[in-house]
This record gives structure tokens, C-alpha cells and sequence, in this order.
């Protein structure tokens, strides 16, 4: 073989003339492939230039629609049927067969890949299924998504049996296919829908989020209706016995699945993400998990479908899930998977049986059918949740995209026998005309729904918080050994993660490296229940509907030195490490004790370092607040760790400015300018704590150097806790600048380094 090694000698200038030119190179490459593997038998040549000619032109397609506001899924699907029968094979037969040779077993290789590419889509679909968004806006979700559901589904059910002999698979079984016809006119494509929306700018609007909480419920109702149907289609009849065997199977495995199922999935991805220090294990495992919960639908007699969209659902309600993780497996399956599964469903859809004039106008009717179905009952479900009229205008122009989920269930009808190559054709070119008409008129309808002054206020809100630091803790890892001082941290941990359901890992330090690992359970238990009891009393401070998910707390065992073990299990990701040992203070600054162990993550970090009551009685002993601020980032950082404390224990706050003066004709002032900003930096913490209902005081010291100015607040307010935010500085001790080493030399009350 001597064409690849031609084509990598080809000029760069060949590779910078653009797309089309690495189109056409691409193109050439696979076409030699193809027609070599002919040649020679060699199927898994001509299977390898079969994905690669669907990935890039997938891609370039996908481009193109991205550039021009349509879905890119939609420049994937047009990309198949461009390769397919309708164009390529029109234009060049010769090359199309080529490529795409129609010998069985060639096919059922690219089918191999097609069916794993519809498992990890709905895998992908189901982690970016939001279920608390679905009960924020439950009531007008769930009547939006059963009207949306039911209307499409009566007209694609009547549509089906008023259908000629001629386009049915099976004349016998009319009622499989009106059933699936039904079902598939009924879904809408949460993927489009949730795009658009979020590139509308809409995802946090009451709008939007109806929207996208609409389409998830419709997704779920219409994945569980097709795993049913399937159960019907292989028991060959539709009877009361086979019926009532789909359902319960279904009831049995989302029961099961949502209830001791949730657990099983987040420990195995925990412990994965623990236990492996091989490359990117937590993704096999989670592949493996969504291969055994598809096995189990299809051997409960459902499709497999179902098992990896609830697979997909648990997956992504995981706090382990990283976002870093979950870019990976997201990276995975759209480069590789979605390009090529919607580039065979293309190839599927043969357009050129359109040229029948009667098979056109029942095209067009279906088109008319479904978009009339969907709107209709979008818009009377958006008037029984208590929409507006343009907001229910807005529902059903968002609704009406079938786009990928469409192709999906065609697919699927396809392969099972319940659609004949003209219908699957049809139910694509409705699928690609509705996608393509909603974007536009999505954006034309939210543009003319007016925002209320309720609406704006939480917006804000959540703008704010979506750039905090607290709210974007997802693990956290505390180092502390059986010291009062290691359980105030614990206590201090606690109370932070319960504000927002946070995972905490817990290293027991002392005790490892004095008996090389072997922690007594006695003490382990007492650290646990230590941090889990602040967490408790922080849901019950909070109360009311936001009320958190319980914390998770797991002690790490380890056979290291501190330093060592500390380094090894920061590696496993995690937001925040706080650090609690009895030797914290030194007269010179940190103990080394704690140098070693900052020094082994590079992340942020919290440094504990209690006194007086806090050390005789760490779980018990009130805590009066004190946070200096200087508006910059480490110091809101350490503002948001005290609101959250202060939030837990339900206790106020009190915020130190300490302002610097100039000096004019020999007088020391503040300029207008230092007033102002003295005023924003209190303003935005004050606003900071409003926004979590924490009640927040204020206090102005000048002329005074900081620790100065601290201390006498300390010592004058009766302040037993300081929240600071800190910057490491370079050097070989930890060393956080001359104020906090004042401050932690001489203050009499408990500290919390917030370090960056």
C-alpha cells in the first residue's frame, strides 16, 4: 500500500487551501482505500475509509450549519444523505458503491457502530438531563410534556392507520406501526431544543427553563414508550399479556434504577475515581455501566435504549462526575460517534423516491401533520401550565424540532421492522425540515417574551453565584489529624459542604504516620460523625424547599507520610483542601507540619488554625464571624467561605475595610475616589450575604496598619473567628505576606486561611 504514504508528502500549501481542499484530499484517501480493500477483499480497509469519509464530511457539514445558526447534528445528518443514494449516488454512482459497497457483511460492521453510537447519544442525552430543573417547574413541565406527548401522538397513531398497504412493513401489523408512527411524531429533540435555548441567552429564564424541562420529560416519556413498543414488536403480538409484561419490566427497572441503582452508580464511579491510576478509568467505567444497564433492558424485553439514557441520567447526577471527566467522554462521543451515526442515517434515507409525486405530497402532509400535532399540544399544555400567550407561542416553537431524537427513533423503527425504507425516508425529511425551521422562529418568539422584575432579581442572583466560589465546590479533601484543632476543621468542612450537598473526603494524618496506617476505627468514626453532625445542623439552619443533599463523607485510610499521602490523593480531583493539625502555629509563622502538606496540592487551599473555646469544646463553641476584605479576588473568596459558615450556623458577619490615606498640606485624607471605593468593596460583600439571607455588618478603620486594625476589631467586638483570604508567596515555607503572619501571630482568636 504506497497512496497513504503519497498523501502525507503532499505540500502544506495543499492543507492551508481550506476546507474543501481537505475535503477533496480526504475524500481521495478513502475513495483509494475503499477501492484498494475491494480489490482485495479487505473489508476492514474499506470499513476504515467508510468513517473516516463520515467524520469529515459530518464535520465540515456541521460546520457550515453551526456558521449559518442551524444545529451542526443537522450538517452530520445532511452529510449521510449527501454520501448516500440521493446525491453522491446519483452524481457518481461508481464512487458511492465504492465507498459504500452494499456486500452484507460491510454493512453489518458500520451497523455495529451505529448501534453503540445510539447507546452512548442516549448516554450523552441522559447526563444532560437535569431532574432538579424538572421540579423546579414541575407543575407546568409536566402538563406542557403530556399535552406535547399525547396531541402528536393521536395524530401520528391516525396517521398510521389511514396509511397505504404499500408504505407499511407488515399489512398485518398495522398497529405496531401506528403505534411507533404515534411515538415518533411525539419526541422532541432535548438536544436542539436545549442549544438553542442556551444560545438565546435563555437557559436560566422561567421560560427557558420550561423549555428544556418540557423536552426532558418528553424525551423520558417517549424512550420509555419505544422500549415498550420493541417489548410488543418481539413478542410478535399486541395482547394484554405482552403488554402488561413491557410495562412492568419498565416500572420495575426505573424503580430499581432511581432508587438503590443511584447508589451503586455513584460508588463505582468514586471508587474508580480512587482506586485507578491508569488513564481515564472513571470513562470505562461508566461505558461499562451503560453496557449493563442496556444489557438489562433488552433481557427484561425492552430496548436497550432506555437503559443507557437512565444510565446517562445517573451518571450525570453524580458529584464525583468532574467536569473534566465529563468533557472527555462528552469529546469521545461527539467527534467520533455522532458524526458517524448520523452520517449512516443519512446514507439510510434514500430522498429519490420523492421524485413519486405521491410519496412528495405524503411527505409534506406528514411534515404538516407532526408540526400541527406538536404545537397544538405544546401550546395547550403551556395555557394549562399558566403560560402566557406568547410564552405558550414561544413553548411550541422550541417544541417542534425532532432533529437528532427523530433520526434516533427511526432508526430504531427501521432496524426492528416497524418502518419500510420509504417511511424511515420520510420521517428524515420531516425530521431535517422541522429542526430547520426551528432555531429561527424559536428566536423571533423568545425575543418578544418580556422579562419581570421577579425574574430579573433571581437572574442576578444566579449570576453571581454561578461565578462564586462556594457554589462551585464539588469534593472536598480534609487533612486533619485527632486534634481539637483537626476537629474544629472538621466541624468548619462540614458546615461548608452542607450548604450545597458537597463530598468530603477525610485523610486522618497523625494516625498513619504513627502506626502506618492503621487508623483505629474508633477515632475514624469520630472524625466522620463530626463532620457529618455540622452538616446536619447546616440543613437545619437552611430549611425550606433548597434544602441540600445530604453530605457524603468517606475516610481515606493511607500507608504514606503526610506530605506523600496528601499529594497522592489530591491527584483524584478535588476544589478544596482543608487542612486541620494541632501544630499550625509556630512563633515564626506555619509549622512545617503544614508547609508539607500545602505544598502538595497547588489548588486552592483552607488552613485551620483554632484557639481558646474553639479548641475546648471544637463541635459546640459559638462563632462570631470576622472577615477582611479588600475587594480583590482572594479576599471575595474568603467573603463567600465566611457567608457560607455564617449562612450554616445561621450567624451575622461582620466585614473590615481597612483604608489607606494620602496626604495633603501635611494632613493625612481620603480622596473621593478611595471613599467610592471603599463604599463598592463593602456594597458587594453586603450583597454577597443578602443574596443567602446572612446578616452582615460593616467596619471602616484608617490610619491604622492592617493587622493593626484587625486585631483592635478582634479584641474590640469580640471576634473569635477571622475568614482571611490569602496569596501564597514564593519560598520554601509557606508564607502568606506580613499581615497574615502578624494576624496569625498574635491574634487571639481562631483563623481560616483562604488561600488561592
Amino acid at each position: 500500500m504506497t497512496r497513504p504514504t503519497v498523501l502525507l508528502s503532499l505540500p502544506r500549501a495543499c492543507l492551508r487551501a481550506g476546507p474543501c481542499a481537505v475535503a477533496t484530499l480526504g475524500l481521495s484517501a478513502a475513495t483509494a482505500c475503499a477501492a484498494e480493500g475491494s480489490q482485495a477483499g479487505a473489508s476492514d480497509v474499506i470499513f476504515l475509509a467508510q468513517l473516516i469519509t463520515l467524520m469529515l464530511v459530518g464535520r465540515l457539514l456541521g460546520e457550515v450549519m453551526n456558521r449559518i445558526g442551524q444545529p451542526s447534528v443537522m450538517g452530520m445528518l445532511l452529510g449521510g444523505i449527501v454520501l448516500g443514494p440521493s446525491v453522491l449516488g446519483v452524481v457518481w454512482p461508481a464512487l458511492q458503491h465504492a465507498i459504500f459497497p452494499s456486500a452484507p457483511e460491510q454493512k453489518a460492521m458500520l451497523d455495529g457502530v451505529a448501534q453503540f453510537g445510539i447507546l452512548l447519544l442516549l448516554l450523552l442525552t441522559g447526563m444532560e438531563t437535569d431532574l432538579k430543573l424538572v421540579r423546579t417547574v414541575g407543575k407546568a413541565a409536566l402538563s406542557i410534556s403530556v399535552a406535547g406527548v399525547a396531541v402528536p401522538f393521536i395524530c401520528g397513531f391516525a396517521l398510521g392507520q389511514l396509511m397505504p398497504q404499500s408504505l407499511l412493513p407488515h399489512p398485518d401489523q398495522r398497529l405496531l406501526t401506528s403505534l411507533f408512527l404515534g411515538t415518533a411524531l411525539s419526541i422532541s429533540s432535548i438536544k436542539i431544543v436545549a442549544a438553542v435555548v442556551r444560545e438565546m441567552g435563555f437557559t436560566r429564564r422561567n421560560l427557558g427553563q420550561i423549555i428544556v424541562a418540557s423536552a426532558i420529560c418528553e424525551d423520558s416519556i417517549g424512550w420509555v414508550i419505544i422500549a415498550i413498543i420493541f417489548g410488543l414488536a418481539q413478542a410478535g403480538t399486541i395482547d394484554p399479556m405482552s403488554v402488561a409484561k413491557s410495562v412492568l419490566g419498565t416500572a420495575v427497572f426505573l424503580i430499581a434504577s432511581f432508587t438503590f441503582g443511584r447508589r451503586i452508580v455513584y460508588f463505582l464511579i468514586r471508587w474508580t475515581n480512587d482506586n485507578f491510576e491508569s488513564d481515564f478509568p472513571v470513562i470505562t467505567m461508566i461505558l461499562v455501566i451503560m453496557g449493563i444497564m442496556a444489557l438489562t433492558t433488552h433481557f427484561i424485553g425492552v430496548h436497550t435504549v432506555l437503559g443507557a439514557f437512565v444510565a446517562g441520567v445517573l451518571v450525570g447526577e453524580s458529584p464525583i462526575l468532574s467536569k473534566h471527566i465529563d468533557e472527555q467522554l462528552r469529546g469521545l462521543i461527539l467527534a467520533f460517534f455522532m458524526p458517524v451515526f448520523f452520517g449512516i442515517a443519512g446514507l439510510s434515507a434514500d430522498l429519490t423516491v420523492l421524485k413519486d409525486a405521491t410519496l412528495f405530497l405524503m411527505t409534506l402532509g406528514l411534515i404538516a401533520i407532526a408540526s400541527f400535532g406538536k404545537f397544538a399540544g405544546a401550546f395547550i399544555g403551556g395555557e394549562f401550565g399558566g403560560l402566557t400567550r406568547r410564552e405558550a407561542f414561544a413553548l411550541a416553537c422550541g417544541m417542534n424540532a425532532r432533529g437528532s431524537t427523530e433520526v434516533i427513533v427511526a432508526t430504531i423503527g427501521l432496524s426492528m421492522g416497524a418502518l419500510t425504507q420509504d417511511l424511515f425516508t420520510m420521517i428524515v425529511t420531516m425530521a431535517v425540515a422541522t429542526t430547520m425551521a426551528m432555531p429561527p422562529m424559536l428566536r423571533w418568539a423568545l425575543g418578544r417574551v418580556p422579562l419581570s422584575k421577579a425574574e430579573k432579581q433571581r437572574l442576578e442572583r444566579e449570576e453571581h453565584e454561578a461565578r462564586g466560589f462556594v457554589s462551585n465546590l464539588e469534593r472536598l479533601l480534609l487533612a486533619v489529624d485527632q486534634s481539637p484543632n483537626g476537629k474544629f476543621a472538621g466541624r468548619l468542612a462540614g458546615l461548608l459542604a452542607g450548604t450545597g450537598g458537597i463530598a468530603i473526603t477525610v485523610l486522618p494524618l497523625s494516625d498513619g504516620d504513627k502506626t502506618g496506617g492503621k487508623q483505629e476505627k474508633t477515632k475514624e468514626d469520630r472524625v466522620e460523625e463530626a463532620v457529618k453532625a455540622a452538616a446536619e445542623d447546616t440543613t437545619l439552619a437552611q430549611g425550606g424547599d433548597d434544602e441540600p443533599a445530604p453530605v457524603d463523607v468517606t475516610i481515606r485510610k493511607h500507608h504514606a507520610p503526610t506530605g506523600e499521602a496528601v499529594a497522592k490523593e489530591a491527584k483524584k480531583g478535588y476544589d478544596l483542601l482543608v487542612v486541620g493539625v494541632e501544630n499550625t502555629r509556630v512563633k515564626n509563622g506555619f509549622h512545617q507540619d503544614v508547609s508539607h502538606i500545602a505544598s502538595a496540592l497547588e489548588g486552592p487551599l483552607a488552613i485551620v488554625a483554632g484557639s481558646d473555646d474553639h479548641l475546648k469544646h471544637p463541635q459546640q463553641s459559638p462563632l462570631h464571624i470576622l472577615v477582611p476584605v479588600t475587594g480583590n479576588e482572594v479576599s471575595r473568596r474568603a467573603a463567600d467561605v465566611a457567608i457560607a459558615i455564617a449562612r450554616a450556623s445561621d450567624r451575622p458577619i461582620m466585614a473590615l475595610y481597612v483604608a489607606t490615606t494620602g496626604t495633603s498640606n501635611g494632613r493625612k485624607r481620603r480622596g473621593f475616589r478611595a471613599r467610592q471605593q471603599e463604599q463598592a468593596i463593602m456594597r458587594d460583600v453586603v450583597e454577597m450575604a443578602d443574596r443567602h439571607d446572612v446578616t452582615t455588618r460593616t467596619a471602616v478603620h484608617a490610619d491604622v496598619a492592617p493587622p493593626e486594625a484587625i486585631l483592635a476589631e478582634v479584641k474590640q467586638r469580640g471576634h473569635d473567628l477571622i475568614v482571611m483570604g490569602v496569596s501564597r508567596r514564593p519560598g520554601d515555607k509557606l508564607f502568606f505576606g506580613d499581615t497574615a503572619a502578624a494576624v496569625l501571630e498574635k491574634s487571639p482568636a481562631s483563623i481560616v486561611f483562604v488561600a488561592s
